[in-house]
């Protein structure tokens, strides 16, 4: 009776490890076949974001260039207010002179 249990224990143990064997390999193949699915539906996908990434750093660039450049025509602009201005209380000197000696 002994012998029947010894042989049960020990084909239920090979048959324990070899379904654990083939589960891990099921794993591996699973994981192996999601990975090389993955890379190939996202890999494109990576791709076309990368072109839009390197195309928005070139508009970013160029807007740069254009905030410098409106930026450059607005420090000319208040350069040319503020000589307006002083060339104006200038003239209302002038103004308040000529009307001062006319009177």
């Amino acid at each position: 009776m002994t012998l029947l249990f010894i042989q049960l224990t020990q084909t239920v143990t090979g048959a324990v490890i070899t379904i654990v064997a083939l589960l891990l390999v099921a794993v591996i193949i699973g994981y192996f076949t999601a990975w090389f699915y993955a890379k190939s539906v996202y890999t494109p996908v990576i791709k076309g974001l990368e072109a839009d990434k390197a195309q928005l750093i070139r508009q970013v660039a160029g807007l740069k260039d254009e905030i410098d450049k409106l930026t450059a025509k607005v420090e000319k602009l208040n350069d040319k207010i503020g000589r307006l201005e002083e060339e104006s209380a200038q003239k209302d000197k002038e103004i308040k002179k000529l009307t001062k000696s006319k009177k």
